[in-house]
C-alpha cells in the first residue's frame, strides 16, 4: 500500500504532540494555563487521529 502525503503529514504531526515538548509545556505552567494546555493538546491529538483513520480508509478503498 502507497502511503499518501496526507497520511504521512499526519503521522508526523501526531508524533510531534505526542513528544514532550519541555520548554512549551514549562512556559504554559508559567503563565497558569498548563491545564488548558494539555486539553488542547489532547482534542489536537483525537482530531487528528480520526483524520488519520479516514484518510487510510480512502487510501484503503482506491
Amino acid at each position: 500500500m502507497e502511503i499518501s502525503p496526507k497520511i504521512d503529514a499526519l503521522q508526523l504531526m501526531l508524533t510531534d504532540l505526542r513528544t514532550r515538548n519541555e520548554p512549551i509545556r514549562h512556559k504554559a505552567a508559567f503563565k497558569g494555563c498548563q491545564p488548558e494546555f494539555q486539553s488542547l493538546v489532547t482534542r489536537l491529538i483525537k482530531q487528528l487521529e480520526d483524520e488519520l483513520n479516514t484518510e487510510k480508509i480512502i487510501n484503503r478503498d482506491n
